[in-house]
């Protein structure tokens, strides 16, 4: 009879890519992931996985064998929603991915309230500002802003990442306001070096024209929390996630300009890898975030 164990950590270790990258996803140590693969290989006495000391790679036997195996681990998740299919009865472990700012300001209070109504579910979370590789890094779900290029992975619109632009009191005072994106080349700006392009920001007007407007500054940064923190500190006007400056607009740390003119808004899209069957939990996370970001 299959080992259960030693299956699963045979194909954490083929899309993680290295014994210890599995290790750390499995909570064990790499000798352990060397162990149980070297049962499983023994058990079908068939060499699954070569390694040198600087890499690893999958015998042709092996690649076969992890397209069945994940198979049949989804088919075993399968097993379990059935014998469990009451919604309160989520269970499992999810890996995560999201961008830094969606991250901090809705994901993590939306997944924080997940697991406390769903207690039997553990999450892992990582935001990073970039597009991880979900199969080969070993995530569940991913959480991604803007347009997807085409791929194999299973995408669903949840929300809208809005954009707003503003500045602080004191720049204002010391600049003038901009009423026209025109007029933002004769300011200084926090440039985001996450937007492409950087110096290009985008309005449109009531009738939907479009305006690009060329901006120019000596600040520039990859981070939200960083470019928000310019912005307090009076360095120039920012384009920035309406998520990440709400509370300083409402408190008046931060003033919104051009609001007749509309911004960015990049949609919000929840990626999981093509699968024929989806563990209720993922669905259920999903949908959790999905109603969250509807409802904030």
């Amino acid at each position: 009879m299959v080992d259960l164990v030693n299956l699963r950590t045979f194909v954490t270790a083929a899309t993680a890519g290295s014994f210890s990258k599995a290790a750390a996803r499995l909570n064990v140590s790499p000798a352990m992931v060397g162990r149980r693969i070297l049962a499983l290989e023994e058990d079908y006495g068939v060499k699954l996985i070569e390694r040198t000391t600087r890499s690893q790679r999958l015998t042709e036997t092996g690649q076969e064998f992890l397209a069945k195996a994940t198979r049949i681990l989804e088919e075993v998740e399968a097993l379990a929603d059935i014998a469990h299919p009451q919604a309160e009865d989520l269970v499992g472990h999810i890996r995560i991915s999201g961008s830094t700012t969606l991250g901090v300001k809705r994901l993590t209070p939306a997944l924080a309230r997940f697991t406390n109504a769903h207690p039997a579910v553990s999450v892992e979370m990582a935001l990073l500002d970039r597009n991880v590789d979900l199969v080969a890094e070993g995530y569940d779900l991913a959480f991604r802003i803007g347009n997807l290029k085409p791929s194999s992975l299973i995408a669903r619109r949840i929300g809208t990442y809005d954009f707003a632009c503003c500045a602080s009191p004191d720049y204002f005072r010391r600049m003038g306001t901009p009423t026209h994106p025109d007029e933002l080349g004769n300011h200084r700006c926090v440039i985001s070096l996450n937007l492409s392009p950087r110096d290009l920001w985008r309005f449109w007007d009531a009738e939907g024209r479009e305006v690009l407007a060329a901006v120019r500054g000596n600040f520039g940064v990859d981070n939200g929390e960083a470019m928000r923190a310019a912005a307090l500190e009076g360095v120039g006007l920012a384009y920035a996630p309406r998520v990440l400056v709400e509370e300083d607009l409402e408190s008046g740390a931060l003033v919104e300009v051009l609001t007749g003119w509309r911004k960015l808004a990049l949609p919000i899209h929840a990626v999981y890898p093509s699968r024929q069957f989806v563990p209720r939990r993922l669905a259920g996370v999903i949908e959790w975030i999905a109603r969250e970001l509807r409802e904030g």
